[in-house]
């Protein structure tokens, strides 16, 4: 069984008392002989009749299978992935919770640097969210951190600086994204879908121009970091979707804090065996800094056990104009995503 339904692996797991389970636990299921059918998860055999008829209902008719029995060649390692690649699993319908504009927020991923925010529900529908950095940004790019109220689609929040996230590099600073302080924040999910949102950031205290000058400092070639002195009425449009069995994924176009983004984001997306994050973001135009592209992959099944699914490790390097005055890497650094509870 291919591990794309993660609520459907950690049940199976939990009926023969396995803990903790594994959503990503190798389950391979031998129906051939009626009397001696069986389960093996993660290399323990299972009676098949020790689960209940509904769960044996469910390995009976999951769709994602890989048939043992299927002759193996030379060319399998070209084709086999060729074969697993049907339009049904490149591409599915979202989840409901991934459509809902009060429940969207939900979110078991906290990412190290950028991203979504993580959304811990305290019943259904009212819940906290928070991230660091902004959803668009890259690591050691901002100052940014966050933490909301959400309630019906609605969040109240505030932003603040954490200087530490970008005073661990000197140089190529030039095209950063800085916060001087407090500021609010006011957002709300239109109640269509998971399709529209719109934000209000303000800034709690105009900053002095000593401290603007203390963000912007002596590189600033080939440009002057975008420092936020001001406040912002911002949108984003996306389009939640499930690639490759992936747990959470979307296109976007957005504009935040006077910039525009386009791009993906994808949890957990599942290809020839392997499981890995996706992250692309292209910043097209800004009143400030230039533009810049993201590229970021962060590859789960890297530890064992529990680990197997709970970790996702990798580069995050942001492509821009250096101060050559050419496109080159700007910043390559590592990204870490956790995964705090299972996917809904």
């Amino acid at each position: 069984m291919e591990p794309f339904n993660d609520s459907l692996f950690i049940k199976i797991q939990k009926e023969v008392f396995i803990n903790p389970p594994d959503p990503k636990a190798e389950i391979i299921v031998d129906l051939r002989t009626p009397g001696n059918q069986t389960v093996s998860i993660a290399g323990t055999l299972y009676p098949f009749l020790a689960f209940t008829p509904e769960t044996r209902a469910k390995i009976e008719t999951y769709p994602f299978k890989i048939n043992l029995e299927q002759q193996i060649n030379y060319g399998s390692i070209f084709t086999n992935v060729i074969k697993k690649m049907s339009p049904s699993k490149i591409i599915s319908p979202p989840t409901f919770y991934q459509i809902s504009s009060t429940l969207s927020y939900i979110n078991p991923f906290f990412q190290a640097f950028g991203g979504e925010r993580t959304g811990i529900p305290i019943k259904s529908d009212i819940g906290f969210s928070f991230g660091i950095g902004t959803p668009f940004s890259g690591p050691l790019e901002t100052n940014w951190v966050e933490a909301n109220f959400n309630i019906l689609g609605l969040n109240i929040g505030a932003y603040s600086s954490a200087d530490g996230l970008t005073d661990l590099v000197q140089s190529n600073r030039f095209n950063n994204l800085y916060v001087t302080g407090l500021g609010f924040q006011l957002g709300y999910v239109i109640p269509l879908g998971n399709f529209f949102k719109f934000t209000y950031t303000e800034v709690a205290k105009t900053p002095s121009s000593h401290l603007v000058d203390r963000y912007v400092g002596a590189d600033t070639i080939p440009s002057e970091p975008k420092v936020i002195t001001s406040n912002y009425f911002n949108w984003e449009f996306r389009y939640p979707i499930r690639i490759l069995g992936s747990t959470r994924a979307k296109f976007y176009a957005a504009e935040f804090l006077g910039e525009w983004h386009f791009g993906f984001t994808g949890r957990e997306l599942t290809l020839a065996g392997s499981t890995f994050d996706l992250r692309l973001d292209a910043l097209t135009h800004s009143d400030a800094r230039n533009p810049q592209y993201l590229v970021e992959f962060l590859i789960q099944k890297i530890f064992g056990s529990w680990g197997s699914s709970a970790f996702a490790v990798g580069p995050s390097m942001i492509f821009s104009r250096t101060k050559s005055s050419n496109l080159g890497l700007l910043r390559i650094f590592i990204n870490l995503r956790l995964k705090l509870g299972t996917s809904l």
